[in-house]
């Protein structure tokens, strides 16, 4: 009588053990859900906890009053949220304004100091390692310790003749 009693109530899937675990699962997830809800309806304020909870009310005047009180709350919460974002905003435009005021002062100083190299490297000697600029682009090295290039030293090439 017990085994036939156990294969009715459940069905001919009573000792199917997947759906034993799926129903177990699904048991599980709604048992965390629901403590969830119940935890953030403690965590709510009272003004939030309008949205949550369902009210009832003596009259349309104060049902209307009411939802006119939590209209201008969501207002105001909107008015700040969109100061909020004029200002992130504005920020945003002056440090971009920054940034490109920055590149454009560093990019006036390269070409400063191209124009002064284009004009120096006439006066360097033929004889100097130093007249041959692209040999010493190449032959520099930069150093990440102290930041900074470290270049080859001029040395100045004499020809003996015999």
């Amino acid at each position: 009588l017990q085994m036939l009693e156990q294969q009715v109530v459940g069905g001919e899937q009573a000792k199917n053990k997947d759906l034993i675990e799926k129903r177990q699962r699904r048991k599980k997830y709604a048992d965390e859900r629901r403590m969830q809800l119940v935890a953030a309806l403690q965590q709510e304020d009272e003004d939030s906890s309008d949205w949550v909870l369902l009210k009832v009310y003596d009259s349309t005047q104060e049902e209307v009053r009411a939802k006119s009180k939590l209209l201008e709350k969501m207002q105001k919460k909107l008015r700040a949220a969109e100061t909020e974002i004029k200002d992130l905003q504005s920020e945003f435009e002056r440090e971009k304004s920054d940034y490109l005021s920055a590149i454009r002062r560093l990019e006036q100083k390269l070409m400063l100091f191209q124009q002064l190299l284009d004009r120096v490297q006439s006066l360097i000697r033929r004889d100097c390692n130093y007249s041959n600029l692209e040999k010493i682009k190449r032959e520099s090295i930069w150093d990440e310790e102290t930041g900074c290039w470290k270049i080859p030293e001029p040395v100045i090439q004499k020809t003996h003749l015999p």
